[in-house]
């Protein structure tokens, strides 16, 4: 395929969206014109190693022939109808989500931020039946979140995700949400009370920097949700679907929740969102409570059960395991002292820096390489999943001399 897009045209581009688009993105300088495996290509032809796959969304590349095969299968029988009708791809793709969790029934959304709305909503609605007062008490409402959390920029989503700068503007937001110190046992102990609706946290959290939640962490929570009637919900919108090496995050724990929010990688690229509840939860819903026109649809569903079937095969999660662990000890073998640290699990890995993670994000451009940010000071490596050990040798080898040259700035 022929891919036409010259500089001419890409500065047209820009200029355009500088014109029309709300600008709340910094953009990189250049248009990419297509993408083949775990590389992408700008209007110049240029090639660039992918370690962003869309933010944790492109889990199996760019251009893979089967998901491209049954996007445009599905397209030309029914692209959407909405949730007034069933559909069989619809439903598939819930019973395969249930029976490759702890889950009974599936919400579908449109994008992470909607999952995590929902999981707060059905929380909420669930926490009017247990505790204090039961059905006819609303004080049973707190929702308790942690620090460098990140849960969506909707509204509720954004009343638990405690970044001041995201925050501020748009206060005042959800009520009765309140902060414990990420993986502090006694804070959270302190916090989860009987009043306490639902905690909801990131098994390894992304935007916050890849920071893993400890196991005995997850099992506090979950023994103090269960004493005192609260909903335990794990945000794997960035985590979860094979990200870390096992399909769910939560497993490296062996700590269920009550309800689960997926979202980034689960479609392969197009936009969905899932909550993934008990019994106990979905027994609590009534038709009319909760409702998504787009969500559900039958191309989306489609080409998510492509991804699923692929990446929950041993075989395949094996692979990540495998190649995270030759990342990781590649980029620990680099030869920087702006190097503090290299953390994280499978193929969703944070490297510390002394100095600005962006200052390496923009210097990559020239060496061919797309990272992004996780923080201030950290480098966020989420690549697609079918990601090589060749691929990780070429990152190291663009990686060195951008550390180098940043370090003599």
């Amino acid at each position: 395929m022929a891919f036409t897009t010259t500089q001419t045209d890409a500065q047209a581009i820009m200029a355009l969206e500088a014109r029309h688009v709300v600008h709340s993105y910094a953009r990189a300088p250049f248009v990419l014109t297509h993408g083949e495996g775990v590389y992408l290509y700008d209007s110049d032809g240029k090639r660039y190693l992918d370690m962003v796959a869309g933010i944790a969304v492109n889990a199996l590349g760019h251009g893979d022939p089967e998901l491209a095969a049954a996007i445009a299968q599905q397209a030309t029988r029914m692209i959407h109808v909405s949730n007034l009708y069933h559909t069989a791809p619809h439903a598939e793709l819930a019973a395969k989500l249930c029976g490759l969790s702890f889950a009974d029934r599936v919400f579908f959304n449109n994008s992470g931020s909607e999952a995590n709305e929902t999981a707060i909503k059905f929380a909420r609605k669930l926490a009017r039946t247990r505790g204090i007062g039961k059905k006819s008490d609303s004080g049973k409402t707190q929702i308790v979140a942690f620090t460098d959390a990140f849960h969506g920029r909707t509204m509720g989503a954004l009343a638990a995700t405690p970044r001041e700068k995201y925050q501020a503007p748009f206060r005042p937001l959800m009520p009765d949400v309140v902060v414990a110190p990420f993986n502090d046992l006694e804070a959270a102990a302190r916090l989860v009370w009987p009043g306490t609706c639902a905690v909801i946290v990131e098994p390894v959290q992304g935007e916050g920097g890849i920071h893993a939640a400890t196991p005995e962490f997850l099992q506090l929570l979950r023994e103090r949700c269960d004493r005192f009637e609260a909903a335990l919900i794990f945000d794997e919108v960035q985590c979860g679907v094979g990200r870390t090496g096992t399909l769910w995050a939560y497993e490296a724990a062996g700590v269920t929740p009550d309800i689960m929010t997926l979202a980034k990688p689960l479609a392969g690229g197009l936009p969905i969102g899932a909550a993934l509840v008990t019994e106990q939860v979905a027994s609590v819903i009534e038709p009319g409570d909760h409702g998504s026109t787009f969500a559900g649809g039958p191309l989306v569903t489609t080409a998510a059960q492509v991804v699923l079937n692929r990446i929950s095969q041993p075989d395949f999660l094996a692979h990540v395991r495998e190649v995270g662990n030759y990342l990781k000890e590649r980029l620990e073998e680099l030869n920087s002292p702006l190097i503090r640290e290299v953390r994280g699990r499978g193929l969703m890995l944070g490297l510390e820096l002394t100095i600005s993670a962006q200052d390496v994000v923009q210097a990559g451009w020239s060496h061919g390489l797309l990272l992004v940010n996780a923080g201030p000071n950290v480098v966020r490596l989420v690549p697609p999943l079918i990601l090589e050990k060749s691929h990780v040798d070429e990152l190291i080898d663009k990686l060195q001399p951008i550390l180098s040259g940043l370090q003599t700035a």
